[in-house]
C-alpha cells in the first residue's frame, strides 16, 4: 500500500513538473505583473482585484499590467492611452467577450448577443435587439411601462412621512416592466418562478469553478457544480418552452381566424417568433454565417435573448 501511494505521489510530481517546463518553454513576454506561484498563478489576489485593488497593482506596475490566473493570463488596463489602444486602434482583436464553463452551457453554446463572437451571428442578433425588441416604437408601445410607473409613484404618495424603500419598489417595478415585455403577462406565479431561475442563473455565472482556471483539475467539484447547470437549464427550459409554445398557439388561432395581432400588445416572444425556426441551432447559425441574406432563430437563441435581456449583460 505504501508503495503504491509513493508511486501515485511521485506521478503526480512528475506531471506537475512537466506542466511547469511547458509553460516555462512557451512563455510569452507578457507586460509586468506581480509574480505568481507555480500551477496557481496570482489566485491567491483575486480578492484584491476589486478596482481599488487593480488601482494600486496600475500604480506599481503600470497602466497594463498582467495577472496569471491558473492557465488563464488576464490583462488590466488602466490608462487613457491603453483604454484607447484596446478599444479603438485594436478593436477587433478584443471585441468577443470572454466566458467560462456556466456562461457558456447556460447561454446555449453563446447563442445570444452579449457572448455571441463578434461576426454575421452577432450582427444579425444584434439588428434584432435595435430594430425589433428596442426600437422606439416598442418601447413606446408598451403601455405596461406607464402603468408601472404610475402605480409605483402612487405607492410613494400613500407612504408620505413614512421611510420608504425606493431600492426595492424600483427594482420591483424594473422586474414587472421587463417580465410582460418578455412574456406578455403579469402572473405573478409565473414571474416569482422566473426571478428564482435568473436568481440562479446569476450566481452560476459568478461562481467560482476550479475548472474554468485549471481545467486538469475540473473534476474537484465538477460534479455538484455540473448538476446545478443542468437543474438551471432545464429549468429555463420548461417555462420558455411554455411560453412559446402558447404563443405559437396563439398565432394559429389568429392566423385561422384572420386575426392581425396588435403592437401594443404583443411581447418579445412574438417580435422572435417572426424569425423562429424548427432547425438545429448549429445549422442555423452557420446558415446566417455563410450567407447573410437572412435571419433564422431556434428555441435555443429565444431563450438565450430573453435571459441576457433580463439580466440586463
Amino acid at each position: 500500500m505504501d508503495s503504491l501511494q509513493l508511486i501515485v505521489s511521485l506521478s503526480l510530481l512528475a506531471l506537475l513538473l512537466l506542466h511547469y517546463l511547458i509553460n516555462l518553454r512557451n512563455k510569452l513576454p507578457y507586460p509586468p505583473g506581480p509574480k505568481g506561484y507555480p500551477i496557481i498563478g496570482n489566485m491567491t489576489m483575486m480578492d484584491q482585484l476589486t478596482h481599488h485593488g487593480l488601482t494600486r497593482l496600475a500604480a506599481k506596475y503600470g497602466g497594463l499590467l498582467h495577472l496569471k490566473m491558473g492557465s488563464l493570463h488576464v490583462v488590466a488596463v488602466s490608462t487613457p492611452e491603453m483604454a484607447r489602444e484596446v478599444l479603438q486602434v485594436q478593436d477587433i482583436i478584443f471585441s468577443n467577450r470572454p466566458t467560462n464553463i456556466a456562461i457558456t452551457y447556460l447561454t446555449y453554446d453563446r447563442a445570444d448577443m452579449a457572448f455571441a463572437d463578434y461576426g454575421p451571428f452577432w450582427r444579425q442578433m444584434r439588428k434584432i435587439f435595435v430594430m425589433k425588441l428596442f426600437s422606439r416604437r416598442r418601447a413606446e408601445s408598451w403601455a405596461s411601462v406607464r402603468e408601472e410607473v404610475d402605480s409605483t409613484v402612487q405607492s410613494v404618495m400613500k407612504q408620505i412621512g413614512v421611510p420608504v424603500k425606493i431600492g426595492e419598489l424600483v427594482f420591483s417595478m424594473t422586474r414587472k416592466i421587463t417580465y410582460k415585455a418578455a412574456f406578455g403577462s403579469v402572473s405573478h406565479e409565473g414571474q416569482d418562478e422566473f426571478v428564482k431561475i435568473m436568481q440562479e442563473f446569476s450566481k452560476l455565472f459568478g461562481a467560482f469553478n476550479v475548472a474554468d482556471f485549471i481545467p486538469w483539475l475540473g473534476w474537484v467539484h465538477a460534479s455538484e457544480f455540473n448538476r446545478r447547470l443542468i437543474r438551471a437549464r432545464e429549468s429555463l427550459d420548461g417555462f420558455i418552452d411554455t411560453v412559446i409554445d402558447d404563443h405559437l398557439a396563439k398565432k394559429r388561432e389568429n392566423t385561422e381566424g384572420k386575426l392581425d395581432g396588435d403592437e401594443a400588445d404583443s411581447d418579445m416572444i412574438d417580435e422572435l417568433m417572426a424569425f423562429y425556426s424548427d432547425e438545429d441551432a448549429s445549422a442555423v447559425k452557420k446558415y446566417v454565417d455563410d450567407s447573410q441574406s437572412g435571419l433564422k432563430i431556434t428555441r435555443d437563441h429565444i431563450k438565450a435573448l430573453i435571459m441576457v435581456s433580463y439580466l440586463g449583460f
